[in-house]
């Protein structure tokens, strides 16, 4: 899934609270710190920091845990 992921692209991921939408804001493919935690990352598996449509809370996320969503 992470190779058909860019920025600017609709995805939901899960959340302790459930189901949430948002949009990949950067796409990651090396080694990187955010919010505090370090996260792996690389061209074949890259990370992916995403913001939440509803609160605008930013995360970073490996792309196996996105979904790609049909655009708004």
């Amino acid at each position: 899934m992470a190779e058909s992921l860019a920025v600017g692209d609709r995805v939901s991921w899960n959340t302790s609270q459930g189901r949430t939408h948002g949009v990949v804001k950067e796409r990651k493919t090396s080694d990187f710190e955010f919010d505090g935690q370090s996260f792996t990352a690389s061209r074949d598996e890259p990370a992916f920091v995403v913001e939440s449509e509803k609160t605008g809370a930013r995360a970073a996320h490996k792309g196996s845990a996105l979904r790609k969503l049909a655009a708004r």
